[in-house]
């Protein structure tokens, strides 16, 4: 039997042991999975159920499928360059006979690591030597009629070192009209979207813009809140421009007016806050170059006129100059550029800001024109398209209605398309564009310009995702390819009208409605109230109460967040009161009416004019009243207020023989506004509207007081 080792051996042993684990060959550091839950993108997907990124979320439950044709790809961003030693295929039954895997440092220019024309399927552990930061499954032949599907795609390997994306150093090469945009000395066009969402939903968006091959992003302004989307947009290897806003920005539409000729403190306030901000960011790896204001150009004709005006665009263009200069100081690693709404303010920067890198501009119905404008200004500087896509509510003809005709979701797409064709048409000098826009709202200007209104995709979204990608296929949204009403110019307050639609889903969805009003064109404001309807396809709606020009909207969803939709507008109308008008030219008066401010005088007999144009309002207090003389004792049957925004909560209608003694013949304290049509029957020479509490913080605004006798 053995016997033990005496204890004074033991030591001898462990250095025995010691020195024969020193003597032995270093086993291999095990690799590192480097693709899980990184960005991924793909030449196309089937459907909503087999995304991309099913394939690198370490779930062999779900997982990636293309469409049914060759070639297709699937590509993972690890971050940053790897070196790469192996690649797991795990294939669904639908797998790849022929197929490369395939690396590169800018997506752009691929080279083979592996290749196949024999693979069988299943799982497939693929030993593989390669550098760098994308790497690609690229198929050629399928195995069966179905398209490519994997349930995972692993790439393990030894991770960078270098940060996400790299420190970033942007350069305009090249020369006259052989300009070129690079990166890290990689060529970059700007396949962008304006930035819409809060800057703390950017890591999550970020990834959803990656896969539709998305590499930029603008914004308007830069300050402290601004480090959350620069990281996220380096994290999935997207670039910002980034905005630095002055007044008067946003063109026709802008407010705040700046004296550039005079404000010096303005200027020096300014200028701080650009060279603040560039010198906090200038080296996060999100930052693609430095954009000083937007539209303030063409936006001083609110503020200016004449001698005045010239000299203000004059001495801006001067101040984005000190700014240009100012951030080249700092920041020698990123361009500068300054955007305005219109090509007419590029001969100001031609002549007074020549530090500027490239030059930029927004520009929708007209994009195509902005080549031909370019030549000939004789510029000698390259651009970028900062906003662009379907025509916008200010260059559309006006409708029956006599407001902008919103086109339609076809248009809309076929407008991003036209736009990004115009810029590709323009090589050497259009260095690319970031398309208008990436928002979540579901308002007015949502509906109009979001390619994802209310986080629900639109057909522009597949559209950008084609453009920018080349993917294809998977569901689709709803398309409504006709909307019309029965009435559009004289719907009654609170009647009804039919809407009828031709509507139909690619994929054969089912389709659920929804309705929507919105009322920009009577009192500004942007938001959309629930529609009450009846119908699928022909619908029974109700109209509002409240007279004007109302927009209707309807939305046609397929239950996979796609959604379809068309808009038209419709005027309400007072009711018809069959019979005279009693009122109508009678002598009125008031407790009060507005005689100052804005459109005043509001007189009383604006409300017996039989005008809908005009109106009276009174002062803003409780009680007001408005009487009409009928001149002698009348029998009527029927009164109709027309009330403005601005109208009563509370009031009663009363009648009196002399103008002293009233008696009440109707009472409310639920007053809603819009068309009230009162069954009133009675006889007297006098009729007051008396009210007691307004329905908001104005006075009471009425467009007619009608009294009838049918």
């Amino acid at each position: 039997m053995d016997r033990p080792l005496p204890l004074r051996a033991v030591p001898a042993l462990v250095v025995l042991l010691v020195l024969g684990l020193l003597a032995g060959p270093t086993p291999a550091h095990a690799a590192t999975l480097l693709s899980q839950g990184r960005p991924v993108t793909a030449s196309s997907s089937e459907g909503a159920g087999t995304p991309a990124s099913a394939a690198v979320d370490g779930n062999a439950g779900t997982r990636w499928a293309s469409a049914w044709s060759d070639p297709q790809w699937l590509q993972v961003d690890l971050g940053a360059s790897a070196d790469i030693s192996q690649v797991t295929l795990n294939w669904e039954s639908a797998y790849a006979t022929a197929y490369e895997i395939q690396v590169s440092d800018n997506a752009s220019s691929w080279t083979s690591i592996y290749s196949t024309t024999t693979a069988t399927g299943g799982v497939q552990n693929l030993a593989v030597s390669g550098h760098g930061r994308y790497v690609r499954f690229y198929g050629t032949h399928r195995v069966g009629g179905y398209g490519y599907s994997l349930w995972e795609f692993q790439v393990s390997g030894t991770p960078g070192t270098s940060a996400p994306g790299g420190p970033g150093v942007t350069k305009v090469t090249g020369s006259q009209g052989n300009w070129q945009l690079s990166v890290d000395g990689q060529p970059w066009i700007v396949k962008g979207l304006t930035w819409g969402p809060p800057v703390s939903e950017a890591s999550a968006r970020m990834p959803e813009l990656h896969s539709i091959g998305v590499n930029t992003v603008r914004t308007w302004g830069t300050d402290g809140s601004s480090q959350p989307l620069l990281d996220a947009a380096a994290a999935n290897g997207i670039k910002v421009v980034a905005g630095f806003w002055l007044q008067p920005g946003g063109g026709p539409g802008s407010g705040g007016c700046v004296d550039y000729t005079t404000d010096t403190n303005y200027k020096n306030t300014m200028l701080g806050e650009i060279q603040k901000w560039v010198n906090a960011y200038k080296g996060n790896a999100g930052v693609l170059m430095w954009n000083v204001g937007n539209e303030s150009i063409l936006g001083m004709q609110n503020c200016y006129s004449g001698t005045l005006l010239e000299q203000n665009r004059i001495a801006y263009a001067r101040f984005v100059d000190q700014a240009a200069q100012a951030i080249h100081a700092i920041d020698a690693n990123h361009p500068v550029t300054s955007t305005d709404a219109w090509t007419g303010a590029w001969p100001y920067y031609k002549a007074y800001t020549p530090n500027l890198d490239l030059y930029s501009v927004n520009s929708y119905a007209q994009v195509c024109q902005v080549k031909q404008d370019w030549i000939n200004g004789g510029y000698t500087k390259p651009y970028i398209i900062t906003e662009t896509g379907p025509a916008g509510e200010w260059e559309v003809p006006n409708d029956v209605n006599g407001v902008p005709a919103e086109p339609t979701d076809q248009q809309k797409r076929d407008g991003y398309t036209n736009a990004w064709n115009c810029i590709l048409a323009h090589p050497g000098v259009a260095l690319g564009a970031t398309l208008f826009h990436y928002g979540t709202e579901g308002d007015f200007g949502g509906v109009w310009f979001n390619i994802t209104t209310g986080n629900e995709k639109r057909l522009a979204w597949y559209a950008v995702r084609k453009l920018y990608s080349g993917q294809t296929g998977g569901n689709t949204p709803p398309v409504i390819s006709s909307m019309n009403l029965s009435r559009t110019t004289d719907v009654p307050a609170g009647g009804t009208f039919t809407v009828t639609a031709n509507v139909s889903d690619p994929d054969g969805d089912p389709i659920a409605y929804t309705m929507g009003y919105n009322s920009k064109y009577i009192n500004n404001a942007a938001g959309l109230i629930p529609a009450q309807f009846t119908g699928n396809g022909t619908f029974t709606v109700t109209a509002p109460q409240d007279l004007g020009v109302w927009k209707i909207y309807l939305y046609a969803r397929d239950g996979h967040g796609n959604v379809g939709i068309e808009t038209r507008s419709l005027r309400v109308v007072a009711p018809p009161v069959q019979g005279t008008n009693l009122a109508r030219g009678a002598a009125t008066t008031a407790s009060t009416y507005q005689a100052d401010g804005p459109g005043a005088p509001y007189p009383p007999q604006a409300a017996t004019d039989g005008n809908l144009a005009t109106r009276w309002a009174s002062a803003w207090a409780d009680p007001q009243w408005v009487q009409v003389d009928l001149g002698s004792r009348q029998a009527f049957n029927h009164v109709q207020l027309v009330w403005e925004s601005a109208f009563g909560k509370a009031y009663e209608i009363q009648v009196s023989d002399d103008g002293t003694n009233w008696r009440s013949v109707y009472a409310t304290t639920t007053g809603d506004g819009g068309a009230d049509d009162l069954a009133i029957s009675a006889t007297a020479r006098y009729v007051r509207m008396n009210a007691t509490q307004r329905g908001t913080a104005y006075g009471y605004s009425l467009y007619e007081f009608g009294v009838y006798r049918s």
